[in-house]
């Protein structure tokens, strides 16, 4: 009777423990996010349990998230789903069911997820290449790369650029009825990451002839040099990335050593000699007053040389596409980028606005100031949430309007 009643006392302070997070006053739907994220913090501690324990790898635990989201993907009365391969990749293929009018529009989307998570069979990427392929009229290549840390950088790039390298072909976008003048690239978070750098090697590949219309970058992360951004400290706890977990995901990408996690975690991975490359991440200059206030920049501490030698891919711009020359960034497509307020990655997008317009390319940065990290993904019952309704539609408009 004593342990029973124990029990019925612990459940719940256990469910409130998980279920009550102290949230802004600006962040929308502040019970729903609390629900939302509950989950995300109960499989993040079972995996920590199971990595100390030995059992399991953490990010092994954490693809229990990706196992829960996966659904059967299969055609419907408005798109034709085809899971294939390009370039030995698995794609999953959207193309909507009606006539065509002419050629169609086409995306290729790389899914978010740190690139250790996350699949495009997954609820929320499977509404959203819908949507787009249906109320787009376009064709939809969402890619399933191979994930880290069993295949670390450069890897899950080479995939999805190879995917894209493929897809771009003449022969491949006549086949699928693609106008070679109106194909673009997008991502969330790790996706938007990998995004942002094929749009940059596109660039310097003399094998491909099809130019991008567009990029879009739905809060992505795009540097690994400076981890201690405005972002990063006042972000620290939010839902659903929270810092820690985010610096984890970095050194993940790149090997499971836990000398790099550690790095990282004190911000001191950058050796001198990588030194000159804070100039392209230098938040004092390219963030906006109101972002800056209440933080004072001081430059990373040098790394230890010997660790970048050997995990050299922090300092590689396919992974850290913020640190590229402006003379590259000028020749990039019109770009549409998201970023929220309660985000850890917030400065990686907004620094890239900046240098992006300044380079004198034509961008939208939508900034959601009610948001946090993976909103726009909240559309569909349990989690649905209204700023995810609107984000989802900002999106939508501005693909409907530039591709």
């Amino acid at each position: 009777m004593g342990a029973k009643l124990l029990c019925l006392c612990l459940l719940p302070a256990l469910l409130a423990y998980y279920i009550y997070t102290p949230l802004p006053a600006d962040l929308a739907e502040p019970w729903t996010v609390m629900f939302a994220s509950a989950p995300f913090r109960a499989v993040g501690h079972l995996a920590t349990a199971l990595d100390l324990l030995g059992l399991m790898h953490y990010m092994e635990g954490m693809r229990l998230i990706t196992v829960l989201e996966t659904v059967m993907v299969t055609s419907d009365e408005d798109v034709t789903v085809t899971h294939t391969e390009f370039n030995n990749v698995p794609v999953l293929l959207y193309l909507p069911k009606r006539a065509p009018e002419g050629l169609r529009r086409a995306m290729v989307y790389f899914h978010g997820g740190g690139w250790c998570l996350g699949d495009a069979g997954m609820k929320p990427y499977d509404h959203m290449a819908r949507r787009v392929s249906n109320e787009l009229d376009a064709v939809v290549v969402s890619v399933n790369y191979r994930l880290a840390p069993e295949h670390p950088f450069p890897v899950p790039f080479e995939d999805v650029y190879a995917v894209t390298k493929f897809f771009l072909q003449s022969r491949v976008l006549s086949q699928y009825g693609v106008d070679p003048t109106r194909v673009c690239v997008a991502g969330d978070s790790a996706g938007g990451n990998l995004a942002a750098a094929v749009a940059q090697q596109l660039l310097q590949d003399p094998e491909v002839k099809t130019k991008l219309k567009a990029q879009v970058l739905l809060y992505p992360a795009l540097q690994a040099l400076d981890l201690d951004l405005p972002s990063y400290r006042d972000n620290a706890d939010k839902p659903l990335l929270s810092g820690p977990l985010m610096v984890r995901f970095w050194s993940e990408y790149f090997t499971s050593d836990p000398a790099l996690r550690e790095a990282m975690a004190s911000n001191r991975h950058v050796p001198a000699e990588a030194g000159h490359l804070f100039q392209f991440v230098n938040w004092s200059r390219l963030l906006p007053a109101g972002m800056r206030r209440g933080h004072e920049y001081v430059t990373p501490s040098p790394g230890s040389a010997e660790l970048a030698q050997r995990y050299p891919g922090f300092l590689d711009p396919r992974a850290s596409p913020l640190l590229v020359s402006d003379a590259l960034l000028r020749q990039l497509p019109p770009t549409y980028i998201l970023t929220c307020e309660h985000d850890v990655l917030r400065d990686d997008g907004v620094m890239y606005a900046r240098r992006l317009r300044d380079a004198g390319v034509s961008v939208t940065h939508d900034h959601a100031q009610d948001a946090f990290h993976g909103a726009l993904m909240f559309v569909s019952w349990p989690f649905e949430l209204a700023v995810g309704h609107r984000l989802f539609d900002r999106f939508l408009g501005w693909l409907n309007e530039n591709l």
